[in-house]
């Protein structure tokens, strides 16, 4: 039966859908309200512990999709203070109840080493002497020199002796040519000896200052030693507040003592990965004013002062 109406020329149909099709409606309806439930359950598989999520309709998704965002705020991060280039160390403000560090100078005019030195065939002769100049450094001195050799003669302190005849390759502190050949003992001349702790300088060579190219006997030739003098050194122990002592590896002081003074104290330290100023300079029993007074220009980096891991720092106070 039509159930169609007609008024005037305009028709209105009041048709129902056949039932096939409403079926189809409804079956997609509820595989997609299946699929929805699904996919909540596995999601709250991946996170047990969580609750499951709440399934969200067809068209609040839709709605979400549509709607404008408003970015969220980047979450602030943490960051290590400091910088990791290294700078000098710095101390902490000084307590007035603890003496600031120091060590004393050996007295000027203080005789830390002499001798005499003649080569083997006596061509060669002459004093040297060398003395403190109060201010931690040292002089060396050379005087009555003579010679009959026809060669200009200098000489220099160095720490590994050579032989008589071999040829120098390297000069040390105390370098000085003393002259040419005279009879005549030359007046004292003297030189910086430019370093502040000449103990480990164990020798003294006398060597032909001769130019190169020279038309000269072998043995007397450019750089040939000719003679070797033994040197021994006298210099008396300098006053301190620096009381140095090992108590032991302990947390950011975990390095190790490589070297020891003659008295059997520790000298040098290997700085290891992490140790810090303030740990180091207790382990040691001295304020980090101190350990920077026997390292000057040590460097440090960040805010806690970390030491240069693999840098090997003086403890010594008669080092400095």
């Amino acid at each position: 039966m039509d159930d169609s109406t007609t008024t005037g020329s305009t028709t209105t149909s009041t048709e129902a859908p056949p039932r096939g099709r409403g079926r189809v409606i409804a079956i997609v309806g509820g595989v997609v309200a299946v699929a929805t439930i699904a996919i909540g359950a596995v999601g709250w598989a991946l996170w047990p512990g969580e609750a499951a999520p709440t399934p969200v309709s067809t068209a609040t998704r839709t709605a979400q999709a549509v709607a404008p965002s408003t970015p969220s705020p980047t979450p602030t991060v943490a960051t290590a203070t400091g910088s990791p280039t290294p700078r000098p160390a710095t101390a902490p403000p000084a307590d007035p109840a603890v003496p600031a560090p120091f060590v004393t100078p050996v007295a000027a005019g203080t005789v830390v080493s002499e001798g005499d030195v003649r080569s083997p065939k006596g061509s060669v002769a002459y004093h040297w002497r060398a003395t403190a100049n109060g201010d931690d450094t040292f002089s060396m001195e050379y005087s009555g020199f003579t010679s009959t050799l026809p060669v200009p003669v200098g000489a220099t302190l160095i720490e590994i002796a050579p032989s008589v005849g071999d040829g120098l390759t390297a000069h040390g502190p105390g370098d000085l040519q003393l002259g040419g050949p005279t009879t005549e003992p030359a007046l004292a001349t003297s030189t910086l000896l430019g370093t502040s702790t000449p103990g480990y300088l164990g020798t003294l060579v006398t060597y032909s200052a001769a130019a190169d190219g020279a038309d000269l006997p072998v043995e007397i030739g450019p750089e040939k030693v000719l003679a070797v003098t033994p040197v021994t050194w006298s210099v008396p122990g300098r006053q301190t507040n620096i009381v140095v002592a090992d108590s032991g590896s302990a947390d950011l002081a975990t390095g190790t003592v490589v070297s020891s003074t003659p008295a059997g104290g520790p000298r040098g330290y290997l700085v290891a990965a992490g140790d810090t100023i303030d740990a180091v300079a207790a382990r040691f029993g001295i304020t980090p004013a101190a350990l920077i007074y026997l390292n000057a220009g040590l460097l440090v980096t960040g805010d806690q002062q970390y030491l240069i891991y693999g840098n090997t720092i003086n403890l010594d106070p008669d080092s400095v």
